[in-house]
């Protein structure tokens, strides 16, 4: 089969590779529709990260089940079927409690090969989320969004949840990038009132504004926060953390008012950080990975089902895997918000 490999910083090619098979009674193998490039894939992309050479890469998809072990008995061949980063067992205390993106019984390594044509999918019985129907049944705009719920979106709505958004609230999103879409998305529907996207790219603001964001702020640092300051007074209810940079956190700790809780799922790019800054404002911090199999199945899939939500629009492009380097270019120079790959028709 196809994949995609990375071979050294700045340098992605399309390799043919064997095709997975089932190992355990717990897995599946899944026939890859779709999948795309994410901003965390752009770490070691970029050589800020390591990342070993001629490795399998991409953790977000969609596809068909092609076969199951022999444990696996919610999920069939036939299946159509988001394919979380997760890999959630279902059952552990991290599942149990919803937090599935620490499952404590994730196979070690076991995100790397999404952009290919198949994939072994661990822990399948519960970790993969079902969609009604077939690839066929929905139009490329729905594609894109049930797409979503493979990380981007549940990674925003995680941020959402963390932050503990209600009804009223006003939102700061720190990050423009799709997991900062996601998240305004996802203020807004947890009831955000007020939704502040912190932005500095005239199509990304733009489509924050048409996710839900009221306002935008183009400056950072300290300029970011004393334009929060003069927009609400006090400063925010709750912030979404979606970047990761030193920079992000700081300010996101400083935007928001006294009693505001942060939540971060921007993957960290500094080891240390100041907590003093958050005991004297009693800012509580949140976060980490996404629970992806739990919000999809408790709200996400059925929200997009329903068109309540079109998360989808963050693919600004599309290729195919041949052009696997063009995606990655695209993300990395920011030509595309998120670049989608079609990699077959189910």
């Amino acid at each position: 089969m196809k994949a995609a490999v990375f071979m050294e910083p700045g340098k992605m090619e399309v390799h043919e590779v064997d095709k997975p098979k089932i190992e355990k009674p717990s897995d599946a193998l899944i026939k890859i529709v779709r999948a795309c490039v994410c901003g965390s894939d752009l770490w070691w992309y970029r050589g800020i990260s390591k990342r070993e050479a001629n490795s399998l890469v991409g953790h977000e998809a969609i596809g068909v089940v092609e076969e199951v072990g022999a444990d696996v008995s919610d999920i069939k061949a036939g299946d159509f079927v988001v394919v979380p980063f997760t890999h959630g067992c279902g059952h552990c205390a991290a599942c149990l409690a919803g937090f599935d993106g620490d499952c404590l019984n994730q196979e070690a390594g076991g995100n790397g090969g999404y952009q290919g044509e198949y994939l072994r999918y661990t822990n399948a019985n519960w970790g993969l989320v079902k969609i009604p129907g077939k690839p066929a049944d929905y139009s490329d705009e729905q594609l894109n969004s049930l797409l979503t719920l493979a990380d981007v979106m549940a990674t925003g709505y995680h941020a959402a949840a963390s932050a503990e958004v209600k009804e009223g609230d006003t939102v700061v999103v720190m990050g423009d990038g799709a997991v900062g879409l996601c998240g305004v998305i996802s203020a807004k529907l947890r009831g955000a009132k007020r939704i502040i996207a912190m932005s500095r790219h005239e199509d990304r603001q733009k489509l924050a504004r048409e996710f839900g964001a009221t306002d935008i702020i183009p400056e950072r640092g300290d300029e970011a926060v004393k334009g929060v300051m003069e927009l609400t007074g006090s400063g925010a209810d709750a912030v979404l953390e979606c970047v990761g940079t030193e920079q992000s956190v700081d300010t996101a700790v400083k935007v928001g008012r006294p009693g505001a809780v942060v939540g971060r799922v921007g993957v960290p790019q500094k080891a240390e950080m100041n907590t003093n800054n958050l005991f004297w404002r009693n800012i509580g911090l949140r976060g980490g990975i996404a629970s992806v199999t739990t919000d999809d199945k408790n709200i996400l899939l059925d929200a997009v089902l329903s068109g309540k939500i079109n998360p989808g629009k963050v693919f600004t492009k599309r290729f195919d895997l041949d052009h696997i380097q063009d995606a990655y270019e695209a993300m990395d120079k920011r030509t595309a918000i998120k670049s989608l790959l079609v990699i077959s028709e189910g």
